[in-house]
């Protein structure tokens, strides 16, 4: 069996080649998925990638969280499919619900482009398990609304609970709660993080191949559900 790993791409959406190029480097089988279908196409798992989805109308993610394919990733992560949002799609999963919190304009107001290092704080979401528990990762990070928020009784939730995924490790670029790079559902299904893991694939095009570990952890994930 292969994975099938589906792709969604919106309107202004810019990484979705670079996430359909890591399934398919990691081995799986990539499935590119219209904004406007909200057919899944029998994927077994759903990327939603980063860009400027709808031109950030109204707020990152606002209005992608209504198009029919999120209507289905909606449906299909209630049954436990999982789910990965990067950058752009962190911002759509918190719109649609299926993440807490809010992602806000960094501190400063500035865009941060450059590459970060990450501590692995959980390796138990169906997107972590080839990482070790605080293991660090080069990973870029390309955002101006990357700054996560979260009321006070969330952050001691997702902290208790081991729902905080990703931090970062060189110092908290954005002003993020708690050095916040990327949190989990509570079954751990669905992952959401602000740097960009499809862009650190290969030594040769990016910072590290530490990337690849999100795209191997999840097809071990379908392939023991299969």
């Amino acid at each position: 069996m292969t994975a099938r790993i589906g792709v969604i791409t919106f309107p202004g959406t810019l990484d979705d080649v670079d996430a359909v190029r890591a399934a398919r480097l990691a081995g799986a089988e990539p499935v590119e998925l219209w904004h406007g279908d909200a057919d899944l196409k029998s994927v077994d798992a759903v990327i939603v990638p980063g860009g400027f989805s709808y031109g950030d109308y109204l707020r990152a993610g606002a209005i992608a969280r209504f198009a029919p394919a999120m209507g289905a990733v909606v449906d299909a992560a209630a049954k436990g499919m999982p789910v990965l949002g990067i950058c752009n799609g962190f911002q759509v999963l918190c719109e649609a619900g299926l993440l807490p919190g809010a992602l806000t304009r960094n501190e400063g107001l500035h865009f941060i482009c450059r590459d970060e290092w990450l501590t692995v704080q959980s390796n138990t979401t169906a997107w972590t398990t080839r990482f070790e528990r605080g293991a660090d990762i080069l990973i870029p990070l390309k955002s101006g609304e990357g700054r996560y928020v979260a009321p006070q009784e969330k952050l001691e939730e997702l902290e208790g609970e081991g729902r905080i995924v990703f931090t970062y490790a060189g110092g908290n670029p954005n002003g993020s709660a708690l050095d916040i790079a990327g949190i989990s559902s509570a079954d751990g299904r669905i992952v959401g993080l602000m740097p960009h893991p499809e862009h650190a694939t290969e030594p040769l095009t990016g910072p590290s191949d530490d990337g690849l570990g999100l795209f191997y952890s999840v097809i071990d994930s379908v392939l023991a559900a299969a």
